[in-house]
């Protein structure tokens, strides 16, 4: 009998023991449906984030394009001849304009050029100068790659006495001889550049790093005094290569070419680069060129020539690969100094 009493007290005492508390099975499910609660929130929550940085960046992507295109009708309406005798409009492509426009108001006129990045041409100029007989002189570029090299030429020029065909230079490129310079055809002294070559140096330059050297005939005297006393060979070397970086295939870029004075020239060399948006997806020509009659020109030269009205087209789009959709800016622009050919 006290056996039994003994243990009809042990299994009550069991049973409320087990209302007071969780077994391990409901502990574990109490986990799971609280940790998936909590992936719920945190999926939502960073979604939210997700696509209020979005729509802040798309944004701010159109208001940056928006502002480029007020740009670009601001200055391409007041195009005009450069300062240098250029025809107003010196390229007009898909997704390339050049023109001329004092775009600061400075009485000055810039050479302008917006393009989509991506591919875009850059060049360097220097010069070197020999003091002696039969002298030589050599310039270098070095790490001007930022991006892949499609091409590259060389220009070369020089001025000293190179009056008679036994007076010229020997050109070389990374110590391989490229051609003669001045041999026929070039004068003494003439205190300007003369003899003027180009050569595709692409597979010279494919490293980003140069070397020129010109190397004058046992003829050539140091008695010329342009800039430089007593000099008997000059050397400018331009560099002009085309490089991709597919970091800028979405960049709409503004490039700046401030005329020099006595004489007028736009050095390719001193241009200036801004960038006027980021997000570019356009699946259509950014530019368009449209004569008096109102018809889209579509050829060379008729582009340079006749063209009365520009429509620019930007399609912005922070990641095509999501939802809204790309959104198109348009406008039309007329350049108030080509209503008449020059």
């Amino acid at each position: 009998m006290k056996m039994l009493k003994n243990y009809l007290n042990k299994k009550k005492f069991n049973n409320k023991k087990k209302k007071n508390g969780f077994t391990l099975v409901e502990t574990l499910v109490v986990i799971v449906i609280f940790s998936l609660i909590l992936i719920a929130l945190s999926n939502g929550i960073f979604s939210l984030f997700k696509d209020y940085r979005y729509n802040s960046q798309q944004a701010h992507a159109i208001e940056e394009a928006e502002r480029g295109i007020s740009t670009m009708v601001r200055e391409i309406r007041e195009i005009s001849q450069g300062d240098d005798g250029s025809y107003p409009i010196e390229e007009a492509d898909d997704n390339e304009i050049i023109f001329y426009s004092d775009i600061d108001k400075d009485g000055q006129v810039e050479r302008v050029r917006y393009f989509l990045g991506g591919t875009e041409i850059k060049s360097k100029t220097k010069e070197c100068v020999s003091y002696l007989k039969g002298g030589s002189c050599s310039v270098n570029f070095s790490n001007f790659l930022n991006g892949t090299l499609e091409s590259a030429q060389l220009k070369v020029s020089v001025e000293g006495d190179f009056g008679w065909s036994r007076e010229y230079a020997e050109i070389f490129v990374d110590g391989e001889k490229i051609g003669n310079i001045c041999k026929g055809g070039c004068s003494d002294c003439p205190a300007t550049w003369q003899g003027l070559l180009t050569f595709d140096i692409t597979d010279q330059a494919a490293d980003g790093n140069i070397n020129i050297v010109a190397d004058a005939s046992t003829q050539v005297d140091p008695y010329c005094n342009w800039i430089n006393p007593h000099h008997s060979m000059k050397l400018k070397v331009e560099l002009i290569w085309t490089e991709k970086n597919p970091e800028d295939d979405n960049k709409l870029k503004k490039g700046v070419i401030e005329p020099t004075s006595s004489p007028v020239e736009y050095p390719s060399d001193q241009e200036k680069f801004y960038i006027l948006s980021s997000y570019v997806r356009n699946d259509s020509p950014i530019f368009e060129y449209y004569d008096s009659s109102g018809n889209k020109i579509e050829e060379y030269p008729a582009r340079l020539s006749d063209t009365k009205l520009i429509k620019i087209h930007l399609k912005i789009d922070v990641d095509p690969d999501r939802s809204p959709q790309s959104f198109d800016l348009n406008s039309f622009v007329q350049p108030r100094n080509l209503k008449d050919n020059f």
